[in-house]
């Protein structure tokens, strides 16, 4: 590790008084030393610290109170309550992995900007750890399912980190404690799996690698039914039906979205993410018991829909079927909302499915898209139009 610029800048967050993280304070006492041309190292203050929490590893919430001004969450003057705050047990956490992160570490281990996602593209990037493996690490931590079982994982992440020599920023990563356990979970969740999946983290040799962490090229495009592991990817995308962009783990190496860092590392939601999620999971329901692709470049939801509105008139004497597809149909291109499109395209793509009719799914995806995009005001009646003359043309041809 190197140490990062920023670190001696780095400003309090409100609420402490106007004082550093005790890792920052860490890191800014190494940098002192080295700036004054002294040999880099810490101060007294923080080498007591730093003793105070590896002896602190494992231990409760609570139990470093007092040990060597290592808090900076102030405990609440409330008579002995026996209540911690949030706050405080995540800062808990947050200095002992710190603690154990910086032992025997010849650099500061805190290291601004490099969010969890990061550290464990650069642990997998290191050869420390196989692509696998590194995966399974990160995924373990993103479906704990409460701030202890999180801190559990951590610590085994950490001493990995160590052993590489990745550093980590702590204070995101006790911003990301604090959430933990509340509604903006789901942002500390697309903001680990992005940072992991940044094709800008990727080195130039890594080639080929580069589609299984987030490279520009669609899943739907490159699904090979006769790989092994395909049976496998396709329910790992069906687990994201009904979830938020971003945040189901399993869905991470499966997303080709161009974002730029700094909205990945704040785990923005944007709109291609958003319409990418659901082009994959309606791709990974469409594909199931299929060995031929059910991406068919060219077939838009309208020539799909009149395709099988086609085979369930031969199919049905009295073209019931085709007259219910057609419904089907009708409500899905009145949908107001991309909400409302994804819903309609659920109950019709089991029926593709069984009728064996593909879809293009770059075409769904743009459509997701621009659905309900203020911006672009023109684009849903534009596919509406599109579709429909689609629909009637598959149907008569």
């Amino acid at each position: 590790m190197t140490p990062l610029s920023g670190t001696r800048n780095a400003r309090p967050a409100a609420g402490r008084r106007g004082r550093l993280y005790f890792w920052e304070e860490a890191a800014q006492s190494w940098q002192t030393a080295r700036n004054e041309g002294r040999s880099p190292g810490f101060s007294g203050f923080v080498a007591r610290g730093l003793r105070a929490l590896r002896e602190g590893v494992g231990q409760e919430p609570g139990a470093l109170a007092g040990r060597a001004g290592v808090h900076r969450v102030a405990l609440p003057d409330d008579g002995g309550s026996g209540s911690l705050p949030d706050a405080y047990i995540a800062e808990h956490y947050a200095l002992t992995l710190f603690g154990l992160h910086q032992h025997a570490a010849s650099d500061p281990v805190h290291q601004p900007g490099t969010g969890l996602g990061t550290a464990c593209l650069r642990l997998w990037q290191s050869n420390a750890l196989t692509q696998t493996a590194a995966e399974r690490r990160l995924t373990a931590a993103a479906t704990a399912q409460d701030l202890h079982e999180l801190a559990q994982h951590l610590r085994q992440l950490v001493s990995l980190l160590r052993a590489a020599g990745v550093g980590l920023d702590y204070t995101r990563l006790f911003r990301d404690l604090t959430r933990w356990e509340g509604p903006d979970r789901n942002r500390v969740l697309r903001a680990w799996g992005l940072q992991y999946t940044d094709p800008a983290g990727l080195s130039p040799v890594d080639g080929e690698e580069a589609r299984a962490i987030g490279a520009a090229v669609p899943y739907w495009t490159t699904f090979d039914s006769s790989r092994t592991a395909a049976g496998a990817e396709l329910a790992a995308l069906r687990s994201g039906t009904g979830r938020e962009a971003g945040t189901v783990p399993a869905m991470w190496a499966f997303h080709s979205t161009r974002m730029a860092s700094e909205w990945r590392d704040k785990g923005s939601l944007t709109r291609d993410l958003t319409a990418e999620h659901a082009a994959l999971t309606l791709f990974a329901r469409h594909q199931q018991t299929h060995v031929h692709p059910m991406h068919v470049r060219g077939n838009s939801p309208g020539t799909a829909a009149g395709r099988l509105a086609k085979k369930e008139t031969g199919n049905a004497g009295e073209g019931k079927s085709a007259a219910a597809v057609e419904r089907r149909f009708g409500a899905l291109l009145t949908s107001a909302d991309t909400d409302e499109l994804v819903m309609h395209l659920r109950s019709l793509i089991p029926l593709l499915n069984k009728a064996g009719v593909g879809l293009d799914y770059t075409l769904l995806r743009a459509a997701l898209h621009a659905w309900d995009d203020p911006r672009r005001p023109d684009a849903v009646a534009a596919f509406r139009q599109q579709w429909d003359r689609d629909f009637h043309r598959a149907m008569t041809s």
